[in-house]
């Protein structure tokens, strides 16, 4: 791996915000799906929670730009085990929706651990996702239509949430696991060796503070060795 990769995906690991994330209520379509994950790999978005029903989560890759390889995507069958997921980890939900006690999306203080639940292309968020969220959101519009494209309202909520942590010195300080920090700078840095070792169901090396490969001799035996 490069030093130049190595420092980059370095940087990125860095600024990762576990404690910052979203919720798609029954999104079906591929191209919104991968335009909020896109944005969230660019605000530091670890991961994205989605709830579907009986459906796999389709992500089209032109769209996400190779960003789904970034960010985690957690699926879940109902709202309610998404919610049990975010009660479990003392996140306050918002949810957007028009409401009487919906307030303006900038109001809301993202510094705290928060989840921000955003609904399909249709209907909006769900009743449920409505029911649980601890604050309603609306983004103001003067305009005649009432309502964003889920990916562009999703992306001025991460923004927003980007500014208030950026401005509160939350980026910069590792908050990821180490050994997910490993994995992903061992198979983003030497995506043959990886691809090689889940051939050869070998256990993933550990790597160095140069972005180089740490194995025994054993190790390297092995992956020399023709696959069968």
């Amino acid at each position: 791996m490069s030093p130049e990769r190595f420092a980059r995906i370095n940087q990125m690991l860095d600024n990762r915000q576990p404690d910052l994330t979203l919720c798609l209520d029954t999104v079906h379509k591929s191209n919104n799906i991968a335009a909020v994950i896109r944005t969230a790999d660019a605000v530091g978005i670890h991961e994205v929670h989605a709830v579907w029903s009986d459906l796999e989560m389709r992500v089209s890759g032109n769209t996400a730009s190779g960003s789904q390889q970034w960010v985690k995507t957690q699926v879940h069958h109902t709202m309610s085990e998404a919610v049990d997921a975010f009660r479990r980890q003392d996140m306050q939900i918002i949810a957007t929706t028009f409401s009487d006690t919906a307030v303006d999306f900038r109001e809301i203080d993202y510094t705290r651990p928060t989840v921000v639940i955003l609904g399909n292309e249709r209907d909006g968020v769900s009743a449920e996702g409505i029911a649980a969220a601890d604050q309603h959101v609306i983004i103001p519009m003067i305009g005649m239509v009432q309502s964003l494209n889920v990916s562009v309202a999703g992306a001025l909520i991460m923004y927003e949430a980007q500014r208030q942590r950026q401005a509160a010195g939350m980026y910069g300080d590792r908050k990821l696991d180490e050994q997910y920090c490993q994995t992903k700078l061992f198979e983003q840095g030497h995506p043959i060796y990886a691809k090689a070792c889940r051939r050869k169901k070998l256990p993933y090396p550990a790597i160095d503070e140069a972005g180089q490969i740490v194995a025994d001799e054993q190790w390297w035996q092995r992956m020399r060795e023709p696959s069968e």
